[in-house]
């Protein structure tokens, strides 16, 4: 309810009130980060669509993708690869959304701050209640799913 409602949503998106360029000065657990490279970082998304609902953002405050650097992008698809095997080994998942939703047109929440969405599917996980109900279920708590994420990460060692 608190996404349907726009609770919490940024009024000012701008570099220095930006949630993506403020959770890095936070600890881990308290921004929901679960893995920190040294150009992007994964996060938890605070209204996730289903449990491990990451999103990749480069830390800095760009807009376009088209605006990355070759190494920023080349970590964020590192980060994003990292992320579904992560997310597979742990919970199973059966297939993944990924993408950017690119300016405010396109749907994205937060425009300012470029972030790619890793969203893990599973059969039959989207039935009556995000399409009738218009509401998610999650089966546990994103400290949890950050804690068990952060725990079991593969690939290249943390920054």
């Amino acid at each position: 309810m608190a996404y349907i409602r726009g609770e919490n949503k940024p009024a000012d998106d701008s570099a220095p009130q930006c949630p993506f360029c403020r959770i890095p000065g936070l600890d881990d657990a308290a921004g929901l980060v679960v893995r920190r490279g040294s150009l992007a970082f994964a996060v938890l998304n605070l209204y996730p669509y289903s449990p491990g609902h990451l999103m990749v953002c480069p830390y800095r405050h760009i807009a376009d993708y088209t605006d990355t650097t070759d190494d920023e992008a080349a970590e964020i698809a590192d980060l994003t690869r990292q992320a579904m095997r992560t997310v597979r080994a742990v919970s199973g998942a059966g297939g993944f959304n990924v993408g950017m939703n690119q300016g405010p047109v396109a749907g994205a929440g937060i425009a300012a701050h470029l972030h790619q969405h890793v969203v893990p599917r599973w059969p039959g996980d989207q039935n009556f209640m995000p399409i009738i109900g218009r509401t998610r279920v999650l089966p546990e708590l994103l400290t949890d799913t950050r804690d068990l994420l952060a725990g079991a990460w593969v690939g290249a060692s943390a920054v």
